[in-house]
């Protein structure tokens, strides 16, 4: 008796898992996974913000200069990309809760598209700074008028050290190459679940909270870069 109540269980909620009682236990543990994993990755980012602001308070004039070779028009045009990634997240996210499958598949196709052009753009960033051997290690550029122009002279003196300037770099690719791992990572995920949701797969189609729990990832990525914009980008010259 006690089987076939079970297999009725089963049988009314088609994206209910043996291992729970019901769909609302189910989800509160996928809820409280992903943001035990989402508190974990602020706290390894955060370790590498809390470096970022320890070496740019010691070396501000240097690293202002040093930031000057970033493209600002590069960097704003990929927070406009991810941002309405994120808006395609979201939408996909209520596609999946009223159940409109070709809606939910066709947001994260926009929301996949939107991440590579992020990493294409990305791609043409590194690319400059690699030309003017502007990245850590033994080939860095060491002559400040060469690697900053103009930037790097004030009142016809050089005005960075360029060891403080390496490490700004270090930092930037550091960062950023960690924030670029984690889109890349998001675009496997997110076309893992456009297959599922293509192939009509019950723990999509009948529970919408795999696709909620992507969505907040892809926020979460979104989120970090929100941040690195403005202190690699957007830096005030200081006094």
């Amino acid at each position: 008796m006690s089987a076939n109540t079970d297999s009725l269980h089963h049988s009314h909620d088609p994206g209910l898992k043996h291992q729970y009682e019901d769909m609302a236990q189910q989800s509160e543990t996928y809820l409280v996974g992903m943001w035990t994993f989402l508190v974990s990755e602020v706290m390894f980012f955060g370790a590498l913000f809390f470096i970022y602001t320890l070496y740019r308070w010691n070396y501000q004039q240097d690293f202002y200069i040093a930031h000057e070779h970033l493209d600002v028009r590069m960097g704003a045009f990929n927070t406009t990309v991810l941002l309405f990634s994120s808006f395609t997240m979201v939408m996909a996210v209520q596609a999946a809760q009223l159940k409109k499958r070709m809606n939910v598949m066709g947001y994260l196709a926009v929301t996949v598209l939107c991440a590579l052009t992020f990493l294409v753009v990305k791609f043409f960033e590194y690319s400059s700074k690699f030309a003017d051997h502007l990245y850590p290690g033994v080939n860095f550029n060491t002559d400040a008028v060469k690697a900053f122009g103009e930037h790097a002279l004030e009142n016809g003196h050089v005005a960075v050290n360029m060891n403080h300037a390496q490490l700004f770099y270090g930092l930037y690719f550091g960062m950023t190459g960690l924030h670029a791992v984690h889109i890349i990572v998001g675009i496997g995920i997110l076309i893992s679940l456009i297959r599922l949701w293509f192939n009509k797969a019950d723990s999509v189609i009948h529970d919408y909270v795999p696709t909620e729990l992507v969505g907040l990832y892809w926020h979460f990525v979104d989120l970090v870069w929100i941040f690195l914009f403005p202190l690699f980008y957007l830096m005030p010259k200081p006094h």
